[in-house]
């Protein structure tokens, strides 16, 4: 067996808040949307373009909502 020296991580200072995303209901909406546009490959047209204007517009909003909190954060957070 070989000694192997401990792995060294750098942890946060005490005391440092964690940012975590506000809960959204945007991952879920996204999912449906694609899911609706995949099933509706076999069952009809109308399913494909409503899912998947559905998954784009989530899409979307969901990016402008993560860069808007990106950019609310403290500077050392970027």
């Amino acid at each position: 067996m070989t000694d192997r020296a401990p792995v060294e991580t750098e942890a946060a200072p005490p005391g440092e808040h964690i940012h975590m995303p506000a809960p959204s209901i945007l991952p879920l909406l996204n999912a449906a949307g694609l899911a609706m546009a995949i099933v509706g490959i076999t069952e009809g047209l109308e399913f494909v373009i409503g899912g998947g204007i559905l998954f784009l517009v989530t899409t979307l909003v969901w990016i402008r909502a993560a860069v808007r909190e990106t950019n609310e954060l403290p500077l050392e957070h970027h």
